[in-house]
């Protein structure tokens, strides 16, 4: 027998009322697991790991010290070579081509774990740890991936479509402005204060379009494209919730490769 705070239950009752009760949501249907942030740590983690695969091909200057933001930025490597975004270009002169259109298309996914130095690094894992844990314990686990995979991916087709060919493209800060337009959203929908978020976007923005060698295009495409699908969860009505919720993703997601399949029939016309 299990001790209540009545009497005894026998284990047998105490199994079926824990299959039998509702799952607790947030408002927006997710899981309350969120509140414990694993996604967000997850993530974290990704990107460390992926970072020190880069240092320890690279080496030091992989870490910092090759240029940019005062010197501070690091070098690319194999490992960034391999995982940016890129259109269509050779490594080398005359050398095979690579990139999206040349059948790489998991540089749309790959791009958004890789950095170029421990300050890119830190910066986007100091606002992916803040923005991360508020968004997953709002939304929910699969509902707070969702929407950093399609920022994520949103900004590397973005870069894809308004950048050179042979331009390289990489790290979180695509999901990152997603993130930042999604928290505003969230908080729209809640009726909760944003004036406190505003100077943050405002920030990033200034940031995107001043400090060279930042790319713009996949900057603006992850803020849209997060933004849309903060949109789509925060104010799918709660009688179909569920449904509305996938498809809305799933669309943006068609649209976003067929997007990437226009551009690279571009290319190789």
């Amino acid at each position: 027998m299990n001790e209540a705070s009545v009497g005894h239950q026998c284990p047998e009752c105490v199994a079926e009322g824990r299959r039998t009760q509702r799952q607790a949501r947030t408002a927006f249907g997710g899981s309350t697991a969120g509140r414990a942030g694993y996604v967000t740590r997850a993530l974290i983690g990704i990107n460390a790991l992926f970072f020190i695969a880069s240092a320890v091909v690279g080496g030091g200057r992989a870490i910092a010290g090759a240029g940019g933001w005062f010197g501070l930025m690091g070098e690319g490597t194999s490992v960034t070579r391999w995982g940016s975004v890129l259109g269509y270009a050779p490594y080398v002169l005359g050398g095979e081509p690579h990139g999206i259109a040349a059948g790489e298309w998991y540089r749309l996914v790959t791009a958004m774990f890789l950095h170029y130095g421990a300050l890119h690094l830190l910066l986007n894992m100091w606002l992916l740890w803040q923005l991360g844990r508020y968004l997953e314990e709002k939304l929910g686990p699969l509902r707070f991936a969702g929407l950093y995979l399609l920022a994520g991916i949103g900004g590397n087709v973005a870069a894809y479509l308004f950048t050179a060919p042979n331009a390289q493209a990489a790290g979180a800060s695509t999901s990152i402005f997603g993130l930042v337009l999604a928290m505003i959203v969230v908080n729209r929908r809640l009726r909760l204060d944003i004036t406190q978020l505003i100077p943050l976007l405002v920030i990033n923005l200034l940031f995107t379009f001043t400090v060279p060698n930042v790319s713009v295009a996949g900057h603006i495409g992850g803020l849209i494209v997060g933004g849309i699908v903060a949109v789509v969860l925060a104010y799918a009505p709660s009688n179909r919730r569920n449904l509305i919720q996938g498809l809305g993703c799933a669309a943006v997601f068609v649209v976003l490769l067929i997007a990437a399949l226009l551009r690279t029939q571009t290319l190789l016309g």
